[in-house]
């Protein structure tokens, strides 16, 4: 018997994917960059999986296999000719690899058929578009010869939104639609092209005096997990909400105004705040995940960029029913609002405080001489930005609130042990699937009313299975209600198991009351569930709106937002 105070040494694949394997399709982030999960997951995961010793030191399944045969394009030379034409030969391809790369994005029942070696649906042409007019043309191309068309940006999509099922075009936008359009400064809004990515995004802001040669610097307020390789078209497409949200506001919030061209005309709205002309236009696309047309432009809110200001907390609570009720008191206080606030339940915050390095230190000691045991309690981290008073002033709220429902102040170091991970966890997924150990990721939109159900119901549903942990936390927070995020981790025997438990957990969600989704979007993933969960009459409008802006059905065909 080997010693738990043994390190283990787990045989972690240290190389970058070969070029052609499957694991080159379904790496995450960087090719060259790992981050290997600590002892103190390891051994946590032991433990709660079950694992013995020795299977955390046999060698690795890293699915590093090439890809040996890749079907051959199916679109005719004449199309393959007039599209490629239309961007310069350089900008088109029909390589194998490329055609799979394109179409392959980062949901977990996308990962496991490619480390069972099965291919995933190819396109027949991949193009990287230059510009709005290259655009328009390709759209108008393949509207008239029926061929479909999958719009790709960072490629991040947990939905399997991104999946060329019906062969046809991938149309890349990061390649070379990543501009600015325009700044105002007096708007305090920025217009950009789809295709640039979260940190090109955020430099550009923050350096904004240099660059932009504006007054003073900017942020964009918007930092989902993806941030390091999603597009500002993918956060607009799929109504991201990034981890700041509780403060900056997600796409739906930001959106100021876009143009999105489709097989009917360009729809273009206007930059204004607000306008009493009949339904909302720039709603029609915001959330459309590529089904009515491609955006090819997007304004966005901009905020000042004031890191000096900002202020870090965290608290913990005696059990979940305190821990809601502060953050309800904190969302409904209406003295401002912090821009992160993450509430973790007891079996996330009992992992949480091992990962930050707390268990075992004088903090734990503080923690359990206030009685708050393992099992019960919960960890509240937050962060305030904005103007110097502001920031100031809603700290000081929210220390009140939390110290009338019995939270005991930690201070900013785990927030910022949570900072440090918050871009590079996602890294560590391959190494836990290449052991066997599964990992994924619900979310769902509640009502402060529906959060006990929800909560209670899909818990419940989760925790049924044997060794299967269940992470609950809430992260998104409104007055009316948060999100719920349920990160279940486990070993799963084959992919027919996954999706049978998957497909459970999201029932569960819907009959507790909870939505489909707060802020990944739908894709084909959630779509069998959207008629049930919209209604008759709500799909109704969906198609209403498909056959207006798309009539022959061309864009990112094959069950996007249940349409089709």
């Amino acid at each position: 018997m080997v010693p738990r105070n043994t390190p283990l040494k787990p045989a972690w694949i240290e190389d970058p994917p070969a070029a052609g394997s499957y694991r080159a399709l379904f790496k995450w982030g960087d090719p060259a960059r790992v981050k290997h999960p600590d002892q103190r997951l390891v051994r946590l995961l032991q433990g709660q999986l079950g694992l013995s010793e020795a299977e955390w030191r046999r060698p690795a399944a890293g699915a590093m296999d090439a890809i040996a045969s890749i079907p051959p394009s199916r679109l005719a030379a004449a199309h393959v000719q007039a599209l490629t034409a239309i961007v310069e030969a350089p900008n088109a391809s029909t390589a194998s690899m490329e055609r799979l790369r394109f179409g392959v994005g980062q949901s977990a029942e996308e990962i496991w058929q490619l480390r069972a070696g099965e291919l995933p649906p190819a396109a027949d042409l991949v193009l990287h578009p230059r510009h709005r007019e290259d655009v328009i043309r390709i759209v108008a191309y393949c509207h008239r010869e029926n061929i479909p068309i999958y719009p790709c940006g960072g490629g991040s999509s947990v939905t399997r939104g991104l999946s060329p099922v019906r062969g046809g075009v991938s149309l890349v936008l990061r390649t070379h639609m990543h501009r600015v359009l325009r700044f105002s400064e007096t708007n305090q809004t920025i217009t950009v092209e789809p295709g640039l990515d979260g940190p090109h995004y955020e430099a550009l802001l923050n350096d904004a005096p240099r660059r932009l040669h504006a007054r003073r610097a900017y942020t964009g307020g918007h930092f989902p997990q993806s941030f390091e390789f999603s597009t500002v078209g993918g956060w607009v497409a799929a109504m991201g909400a990034g981890q700041e949200s509780t403060y900056y506001g997600d796409m739906a919030d930001l959106v100021v105004a876009l143009e999105m061209v489709s097989p009917s005309g360009v729809l273009r709205t206007r930059e204004v705040p607000a306008s009493a002309t009949g339904p909302c236009l720039k709603a029609l696309a915001t959330g459309s995940e590529g089904a009515y047309g491609v955006l090819v432009a997007v304004t966005l809110k901009i905020f000042r960029h004031q890191p000096a200001n900002r202020r870090r907390f965290s608290f913990i609570f005696g059990d979940w029913d305190r821990a809601v009720t502060a953050v309800r008191e904190i969302s409904q206080g209406e003295f401002g609002r912090p821009s992160v606030l993450r509430l973790s339940d007891p079996e996330e915050t009992d992992t949480a405080l091992t990962l930050y390095g707390v268990s075992g230190t004088p903090l734990e000691r503080l923690i359990r001489l206030r009685g708050l045991r393992p099992g019960r309690r919960c960890l509240l981290l937050g962060r305030t930005d904005g103007e110097k008073g502001l920031a100031r002033h809603v700290h000081r709220c929210i220390r009140r609130v939390c110290r009338r429902q019995g939270g005991v102040y930690l201070g900013g170091y785990p927030v910022r042990r949570w900072e440090h991970g918050r871009f590079s966890d996602p890294y560590m997924r391959e190494d836990l699937n290449d052991f066997g150990i599964f990992i994924d990721t619900l979310e769902t939109s509640v009502s402060w009313e529906h959060l006990a159900p929800v909560y209670q119901g899909v818990r419940g549903y989760i925790k049924s299975r044997p060794r299967t942990l269940c992470l609950t936390h809430a992260s998104h927070f409104y007055p009316q209600g948060t999100n719920l995020y349920f990160i279940f981790i486990g070993r799963m025997g084959s992919l027919e198991a996954f999706r049978g438990f998957h497909g459970g957990i999201v029932e569960r969600i819907r009959t507790c009351g909870g939505t489909l989704s707060h802020h990944h979007g739908v894709g084909r993933l959630l779509a069998p569930w959207m008629p049930a969960y919209l209604g008759p009459a709500g799909m109704g409008v969906l198609r209403a709106l498909k056959q207006h802006f798309d009539p022959r059905n061309i864009m990112n065909p094959g069950g996007t937002l249940g349409l089709d």
